[in-house]
């Protein structure tokens, strides 16, 4: 979900590479759990997201809309978004730990740090009110994603992050109403609801439904 706010009004001003120090590092969290509390709609999952939960919960994309996911438009497109339980946490937070750690969405791996894109590019920057830890250590910023398949990782959400960019634009000069519900159920059905093959690599079946929908929207 694009922000319209200044580098400087979120972080302590810099951006960081894969390859730089940042303090982010909390002491595996010791079970504070603040940032699974309160999060609202802004846990947004990507297709990646979708493909982890479903393989590592041997689960369906509509067995998790009943209970751990919920539908909003962010952006112009339909995206699912972890859905807050009843007491305002995280449906993945058992006695205070996070229950899915290993395989949990992207923008919780990353955090307390946040994404910057620019063209073909992918930085980072820490969010000065992001995590309660005080006295939080220096890590390496690869070393904190813990994302396997890493480069391959970054392209895919620069790829997918320009792809959403796009379709907004698209959206934006649509005037027919139902064409756009059109547009995005389509959307929404390709690379979330239709199942992937869990059994399979993700990546090449994401990149095949973008070039699929490449000529569809061409």
């Amino acid at each position: 979900m694009r922000r319209e706010v200044t580098l400087e009004e979120i972080s302590d001003g810099k951006r960081y590479g894969l390859n730089d120090m940042v303090r982010a590092a909390c002491n595996d969290c010791a079970g504070c759990s603040s940032c699974c509390e309160d999060m609202g709609e802004s846990i947004i999952l990507d297709p990646l997201d979708i493909y982890e939960l479903t393989k590592n919960l041997n689960t369906t994309f509509e067995n998790l809309l009943k209970e751990q996911i919920e539908l909003h438009v962010a952006d112009g497109m339909i995206l699912p978004n972890l859905k807050m339980t009843d007491k305002d946490v995280c449906p993945f937070l058992q006695e205070k730990r996070c229950s899915i750690h290993s395989f949990r969405p992207g923008i919780c791996r990353v955090f307390p740090l946040g994404r910057i894109y620019e063209e073909n590019r992918l930085d980072y920057f820490l969010q000065v009110e992001g995590c309660v830890k005080e006295n939080r250590s220096k890590v390496k910023v690869c070393k904190w994603l813990d994302t396997p398949e890493l480069k391959k990782n970054q392209q895919y959400l620069i790829d997918w992050h320009a792809f959403r960019k796009k379709i907004e634009c698209i959206l934006g000069e649509m005037s027919d109403e139902n064409q756009k519900k059109t547009i995005t159920m389509f959307l929404l059905n390709t690379f979330y609801i239709n199942p992937y093959d869990t059994e399979q690599d993700f990546y090449p079946q994401f990149y095949a439904r973008l070039d699929r929908i490449a000529q569809v929207i061409a």
